[in-house]
């Protein structure tokens, strides 16, 4: 068995149990207040956790697509990774603990035919602010888990929560033993020592939590489920790492195969970060220096530098896409027809980061012939940082070269200073999303609004190609990013700003209606990313101003935003522009 069929089996079976199969939702997320990428199969559906009804209905199964930044550094040892698929099922408001913990149990003993001998289950212990789930370790034997493998643990392990606020509640999650010898007479799910590994997580979501830290309880209760895909898939085929598997083996045997100077964790970083930089580019993603065009350079430059640490020539990089493509194109289609676009993209970055390391190493050779003139041995911590954060310029080569020039360096000061680097950038990726579609209050919500007027405005000012390539949602302000050649000029925006005013003054109404893409385009609803909807959308319409195929949500009639006011016209990559606006409420 390999990947693509344990998807299609999750997919059937749920089918099989009156769920509605839903389409992954892209990596960049579209028309919504968004993070940089699509995390968890939650982010989609958040509205609906809050209540809004969802046009497939309460029973939802489905694949998601998801790129988490935070490990990008980690990548390299045997079982990070940046891009992975998440299955999972949902009730919104629909069932609860009792069938979701039975259709679990049933998938994996009877479809994936894992014996129960190999699963272990954690509960959430309680709190303060939730009693300890009791209800949950019942079912767990009611359907076979011996009490001596339910474990109850605390909000660290047995609590699911995206960002700071949202909704939220006790989970279970199921472990997967592997055979390994226990590393304690006390090893159990919670030890990191490899025996035991996670591979679902059932979150029972019936709380939402408060900007002040409390918790209240939602007015539906949910059943939120992942099971990633990479790692059930490596369990199943008693492999160690997914690099084992089908979905990463032919590229790492090529690589190995092309490397002149072999090394495993460079050959998992090489295989990773292309799968992933496919993934975004296929999306819809850019390279630039900004936000999610940032992460996607990095992880393409990351990729480059260790093909160069393997010795292999870059003029391979063509055939490695190309094999990747081969390999993955069954499972993700939007690789083959986003064929042409992925290998000019990486190729382009390839040759821009030659340049980088070129100017890179011109850079280092300046500051060591200062070294040199003040009798100075030792390359500082500062300066490796300084190459490697403006150039990009690899540590681990400017190690070699300064050796190769007699010259010290001090990476151990070096190290601390990129752990600091690495802690403001996580960080920067939890704020992003604790402004993203967690977030659902009254603030978010109509900046949301506010960018389906300023889409139309922008297409009826600057023509219909303007058309939304991107949006960032936070409760102080609303980035949107568009398709156009030139820099807008000052008359352009103070058109599109009086346009939108005009709408909000009208004090026009937004209604939802729920129909079927087919439906929604002949009514003349914009609607972008045609193959990344389900068979039923929701269309808002604004008055008679604004149509667009969306998930929501929005307010109720445009009179409560204020007044919208652009602060700023900016480029965002070649052939986008973006704007940043405010209202004044």
């Amino acid at each position: 068995m390999n990947a693509i069929d344990i998807r299609n089996k999750f997919l059937n079976y749920f089918k099989a149990h009156n769920h509605n199969i839903i389409p992954s939702a892209p990596l960049i997320p579209e028309n919504d207040p968004s993070v940089l990428f699509t995390t968890a199969g939650m982010h989609p559906l958040v509205p609906y956790l809050l209540g809004e009804k969802h046009p497939a209905g309460t029973r939802l199964a489905d694949y998601q697509k998801c790129l988490r930044t935070v490990d990008i550094d980690e990548v390299g040892d045997n079982r990070h990774l940046t891009f992975f698929e998440m299955l999972g099922n949902w009730s919104l408001g629909d069932y609860f603990k009792e069938d979701s913990i039975k259709y679990s149990m049933e998938f994996l003993t009877k479809e994936l035919n894992i014996p129960i001998e190999k699963l272990s289950v954690t509960c959430f212990k309680g709190d303060n602010d939730a009693p300890r789930d009791e209800e949950t370790a019942r079912i767990w034997e009611s359907v076979g888990m011996p009490k001596e493998r339910i474990y109850f643990f605390g909000k660290d392990d047995n609590w699911w929560i995206a960002g700071d606020v949202g909704p939220c509640g006790p989970d279970t999650e199921i472990f997967y033993d592997t055979g390994k010898e226990p590393c304690s007479k006390d090893c159990n799910p919670s030890c990191g020592c490899g025996k035991y590994v996670e591979i679902w997580n059932n979150v029972f979501m019936e709380y939402y939590k408060h900007e002040d830290g409390t918790y209240t309880k939602l007015k539906q209760r949910n059943v939120d489920t992942g099971l990633g895909l990479e790692r059930i898939n490596m369990l199943l085929q008693g492999k160690e790492t997914p690099f084992d598997t089908e979905i990463f083996k032919p590229v790492m045997d090529k690589l190995q195969e092309l490397a002149k100077n072999d090394n495993i964790s460079s050959r998992r970083i090489v295989a990773e970060h292309l799968r992933s930089s496919m993934m975004i580019i296929a999306d819809g993603g850019k390279p630039s220096n900004i936000d999610r065009g940032y992460i996607l350079r990095r992880l393409i430059r990351r990729m480059i530098r260790h093909l160069n640490k393997l010795g292999i020539d870059l003029g391979n990089l063509k055939d490695l896409i190309n094999l990747n493509i081969q390999n993955l194109g069954e499972m993700y289609p939007e690789l083959i027809e986003n064929k042409e676009n992925i290998i000019n993209t990486i190729l382009e970055e390839r040759d821009k980061f030659v340049k980088t390391l070129e100017n890179g190493e011109r850079e280092l050779q300046k500051e060591l012939n200062k070294l040199r003139e003040k009798n100075m041995d030792t390359l500082s911590a500062e300066e490796v940082f300084r190459l490697y954060e403006t150039y990009g310029f690899p540590p681990e080569v400017t190690k070699e070269i300064a050796k190769e020039n007699n010259f010290n360096v001090d990476l151990d000061t070096f190290d601390k200073l990129f752990k600091e680097h690495q802690e403001k950038s996580r960080l920067g990726s939890e704020q992003k999303f604790k402004g993203g579609l967690a977030d659902q209050s009254e603030e978010t919500i109509c900046y949301h609004t506010a960018t389906h007027l300023l889409h139309k405005a922008l297409q009826i000012v600057l023509g219909e190609h303007a058309t939304q390539r991107g949006s960032n949602i936070t409760q102080e302000r609303l980035r949107f990013d568009f398709a156009h050649p030139q820099k807008v000029t000052k008359e352009e925006l103070d058109d599109v700003e009086r346009i939108v005013n005009e709408q909000i003054q009208r004090d026009l109404k937004v209604t939802c209606e729920e129909m079927s893409y087919e439906d929604a385009k002949k009514s003349g609803a914009m609607g972008l990313f045609e193959n990344k909807y389900g068979d039923r959308v929701k269309v808002y319409t604004i008055g008679d101003f604004s149509k667009e195929i969306c998930g929501g949500p929005h307010v109720e009639h445009t009179g409560v935003l204020g007044t919208f006011k652009i602060k700023k016209e900016e480029a965002s990559s070649a052939g986008v522009r973006r704007i940043k606006a405010i209202l004044i409420r």
